[in-house]
């Protein structure tokens, strides 16, 4: 009897290791990395000019990427640097530094205190607009780079403010949306959005149209507001929490909201793809995918890089995917921007990838920086623009 108990044990043991290292094997299979392949390269993109933006964002969380307007590049560095790059050449127009001046004893040597940029730029009404992480909003002129004005608002400033009929709309860690005036800074009103106990580094860009500010929340909805006055309207909940901890039950919406005419498009970190009527909020059509990362629309597709680096191409009209690439699993893949025929994502190596728009296929690849690209490329005119973390940024065109 006690041999056999000892075998029974000795039984139990044996199955609870193997399943122990069953669900290790899993779980590093999970987090593995994908390692870059072989690809047929179609094409061979071409920098037309090539600057630096002070340190970029090193390591940090940022979502600073380049903005194009008025025939110039504007781009920022989390130090406080903002720069205008003819949008031709690359020459510097202008340049300003946001730091914060040193005010410690004199008789010792300091250094200039981080501005800790870390929303936009954005430009409208011939201005440029940023945001911080010690909740400053500024408004430079985007001829002379010239502070026009410089507001303070409740909270971190991780997203890119929006500009739309003259006002700036900036949403904060902290829940709070503010509509500034776009000519003064002066505040016109906020709304204050309830935050749960945990939620991920990242807040929605607000999205404006029809007289309405769209505006996804940490607690997984998508809500409108009116534009005159922060009256609020419909909401939607776009998450699905699941799992019985608190991370469990993240469900943030972080990407902005699109806005194609009457439809609106969002996407949860966990839950749902959602395409709504933009006056109603009533649900057109939900499919489960999961994403913090911008989402883009061409061709009647939606790309969408989703939490593992996958890429897929959805038909807008109806949910339906029209194609899925895995092959970049765990790389911190950006969110996609399309160039011409292409969908093109960067990666934490700091590789750009093509992606064919109607096969998903990389067909063509190029490194930019060692040190990683952590924010959507922009494409204005055909031009793509991407900044890596170390600050390089490149004007990139295709044969």
């Amino acid at each position: 009897m006690q041999l056999l108990h000892k075998k029974i044990l000795t039984t139990l043991a044996l199955v609870l290791t193997l399943a122990a290292c069953s669900s290790t094997d899993e779980e590093n299979e999970e987090l593995a990395i994908a390692e870059l392949t072989e690809i047929n390269q179609q094409f061979e993109p071409q920098v037309v000019w090539s600057e630096s933006v002070g340190d970029g964002v090193e390591d940090y969380f940022s979502r600073l990427k380049p903005a194009v307007a008025y025939d110039k590049v504007f781009s920022a560095s989390r130090e406080g640097d903002i720069i205008a790059f003819d949008e031709k050449t690359g020459d510097k127009v202008w340049q300003i530094d946001l730091r914060i001046p040193y005010s410690g004893n004199a008789i010792f040597f300091g250094s200039d205190e981080s501005a800790l940029l870390s929303g936009g730029p954005v430009t409208g009404g011939r201005k440029v607009f940023v945001g911080s992480e010690n909740g400053d909003v500024f408004a430079l002129d985007e001829a002379s780079g010239e502070i026009l004005w410089q507001t303070k608002v409740k909270g971190e400033v991780l997203a890119a403010p929006t500009f739309e009929s003259n006002v700036v709309l900036v949403n904060t860690v902290s829940g709070v949306l503010t509509a500034l005036d776009a000519q003064n800074g002066e505040e016109l009103w906020k709304v204050e959005q309830d935050v749960p106990p945990l939620t991920l580094r990242g807040i929605s860009a607000p999205a404006a149209a029809s007289g309405g500010v769209l505006i996804g929340t940490p607690s997984g909805e998508l809500t409108v507001y009116i534009l005159e006055n922060g009256q609020q309207g419909w909401s939607v909940n776009l998450g699905e929490p699941t799992g019985s901890t608190e991370l469990d039950r993240v469900v943030d919406v972080d990407a902005k909201p699109l806005i194609i005419g009457e439809t609106v498009y969002a996407v949860s970190s966990r839950g749902n793809l959602s395409s709504l009527e933009l006056r109603t909020g009533r649900v057109l059509w939900q499919r489960q995918y999961s994403s913090f990362r911008q989402i883009n629309i061409a061709r009647n597709n939606i790309y969408i890089t989703d939490v593992k680096g996958h890429v897929y191409a959805i038909d807008r009209l109806n949910g339906l995917e029209r194609w899925s690439n895995a092959s970049l699993t765990n790389r911190n893949v950006t969110g996609p921007a399309v160039q011409g025929k292409y969908v093109v994502v960067g990666d934490f190596e700091g590789y750009l990838h093509w992606l064919d728009v109607d096969t998903g296929d990389i067909v063509s690849r190029t490194e930019v920086d060692s040190s990683g690209i952590y924010a959507t490329p922009t494409v204005a005119n055909d031009i793509l623009y991407v900044q890596s973390r170390d600050g390089d940024l490149k004007a990139i065109t295709l044969p």
